[in-house]
């Protein structure tokens, strides 16, 4: 694999550390600021919006740059943000600078995916893809409590000057390791936007949503499952936490491989699994090493699917390949908040924490019908072109 592959990585790395360690540092922010702790959560859900809605913006803002000059320009919004973080005098200016560091997340992963595939041969493109998302999984397993455990010594507006640091790393070594490519057609944004119109597209964004929304129903309340229903104690979950960490990296690198063997049933097989091990968790937790090898199980089936729902969309949107991969990553967030919202309703009519894997599995299926639809589009498509020149 190149060397861009790794700095791409690492940048994915610092972007997913910046996103998930506020919520490790929510009460000290709150303290901090003097601000409820339902407010200091607006600084997650801010940030989820942001990449929501901010990344096709962002998109079309960079659709006539290269895409190695997007990237490095994305990632200077990133340092920036992070710094306005870190120096944030009151709790409006660090929303407003968590909303600009947000900014970049959504179009980096779209861009990055894109010329991640295109550095590569056609048959290890899935592979390539879930090599830079290896960043995004490290930083929930090593990135997020290591620097929650910075915040919680050195104060929560440390470990923004850290992520600073790595982001002035990546931007570094993107300009050194990625290729400056003159055979590159800048984007036309009108094809781009042409590009929409594809019934496939749809289906793919479709089953990313229903994805990550099986995914959150599950995960936003992972803890209280644990705690109250599972019996395991607040260090304990953390351990859990850690070891579902490992089975998500071990995932995604997993995923990458089914996917270039075939696309289509490596993302049906995946949303199969991922419903099945939903559903086991129904009745496992209750039991502690049942339900701690089932979550585990649970994590691979999950990150297994993020390579393959990321080089489905590009297979549909070739047209438009920038747009419709950072399309991806807002389908990915949105899908989060559907997903935990969805778990909120099966909380709210008082049907237990045991039935959020229920409705999990059921948001997982979803995914697999709209799958397998567009699986069968799939192949009437026409060969694919080189990501890095299309």
């Amino acid at each position: 694999m190149p060397l861009a592959l790794l700095v791409l990585s690492l940048s994915a790395f610092a972007i997913g550390t910046t996103e998930f360690v506020i919520m490790g540092l929510l009460p000290d922010v709150a303290h901090d600021l003097s601000v409820s702790l339902p407010a200091a959560g607006w600084l997650i859900s801010a940030y989820a919006l942001a990449v929501a809605f901010g990344a096709p913006v962002m998109a079309m803002i960079t659709a006539r740059w290269r895409r190695r000059t997007a990237l490095l320009s994305l990632m200077v919004i990133f340092v920036l943000g992070n710094l306005f973080c870190a120096i944030a005098a009151n709790y409006g200016l660090l929303v407003l600078a968590r909303v600009v560091t947000a900014l970049c997340h959504g179009a980096f992963f779209g861009i990055g995916s894109v010329t991640a595939a295109g550095l590569v041969e056609p048959n290890r493109r899935a592979r390539a893809v879930a090599l830079m998302f290896t960043g995004l999984t490290l930083a929930n397993v090593l990135g997020v409590p290591l620097g929650t455990a910075l915040g919680q010594a050195a104060g929560w507006r440390t470990p923004f000057w850290a992520v600073v640091a790595l982001g002035l790393l990546s931007f570094a070594g993107l300009r050194r390791a990625l290729p400056v490519r003159s055979d590159e057609t800048p984007a036309d944004l009108r094809r781009e936007l042409r590009g929409l119109r594809s019934t496939g597209v749809w289906l793919a964004l479709g089953t990313t949503v229903c994805f990550s929304a099986a995914m959150f129903a599950l995960f936003t309340y992972i803890a209280p499952l644990l705690l109250q229903v599972t019996g395991v104690t607040p260090r304990g979950v953390s351990w859990t936490l850690f070891a579902m960490g490992v089975g998500l990296t071990i995932g995604n690198a997993l995923g990458g491989r089914l996917a270039d063997w075939n696309l289509s049933k490596a993302l049906s097989l995946v949303l199969i699994a991922l419903c099945a091990t939903s559903l086991a968790l129904h009745w496992t937790a209750p039991w502690l090493w049942p339900s701690e090898a089932n979550l585990f199980l649970w994590a691979v089936a999950a990150f297994a699917a993020v390579p393959a729902l990321q080089v489905n969309v590009m297979r549909f949107g070739a047209a438009a390949p920038n747009l419709i991969s950072t399309l991806n990553i807002g389908a990915f967030n949105l899908g989060n908040a559907f997903g935990a919202w969805v778990g909120g309703l099966v909380l709210s009519a008082n049907l237990g924490l045991q039935a959020t894997p229920l409705a999990a599995a059921a948001l997982a299926l979803l995914g697999v019908f709209a799958s397998s639809l567009s699986g069968r589009l799939a192949r009437d498509l026409p060969a694919q072109p080189d990501c890095a020149t299309s």
